[in-house]
């Protein structure tokens, strides 16, 4: 094997260093020289296609969690420019297609039915807000998902502060 390789090396480099047969530098040669060929300039590339940002998944990206209080579903204070925030998202008239759903969320403590109550006047708060900033109430629905969504899995209190939220979707 290794001789092969030896024998297949050497024949390389004999081809590679070889190279083309040149003119004898004596031989006078009164012929003029054809110009050599212009090579054809390499092609350019097309600009790559724009993508288009569907307005929709742009507005969805600015949408922030609105975050509520232990056992409390009136939007808290410094909740409130976030939810003004998420209006004027939702209201822009490049996404007026679009239906609004507001996830009504608990965190773990309480009953499924308690939680699940909780969770809807949570949305429900979210949507009173979205309407006094002018957004159509015929847009928007409400659900709760109880304590079935968590965020954030841990039983302590940093945990369940993120569980107790209404998350905005638009569609």
């Amino acid at each position: 094997m290794t001789k092969k390789i030896f024998v297949c090396s050497a024949i390389a480099a004999t081809i590679l260093f070889t190279g083309c047969a040149s003119k004898d530098a004596g031989v006078a040669n009164n012929a003029t020289k054809a110009p050599a060929p212009v090579a054809a300039p390499a092609p350019v590339a097309a600009p790559a296609p724009v993508a288009e940002v569907n307005p929709i998944e742009a507005a969805q990206g600015k949408i922030k969690t609105v975050l509520f209080d232990f056992d409390k579903f009136n939007i808290r204070t410094d909740m409130q420019p976030i939810a003004e925030e998420n209006a004027k998202v939702v209201g822009d008239k490049s996404v007026e297609s679009a239906k609004i759903k507001l996830e009504g969320n608990a965190d773990e403590r309480g009953t499924d039915e308690y939680n699940y109550a909780l969770g809807l006047k949570r949305a429900e708060s979210v949507k009173a807000a979205y309407e006094a900033k002018g957004v159509n109430a015929s847009r928007v629905s409400t659900v709760s998902l109880g304590e079935g969504n968590p965020v954030c899995k841990e039983s302590n209190e940093d945990c369940w502060a993120k569980n107790r939220r209404v998350d905005t979707k638009l569609n």
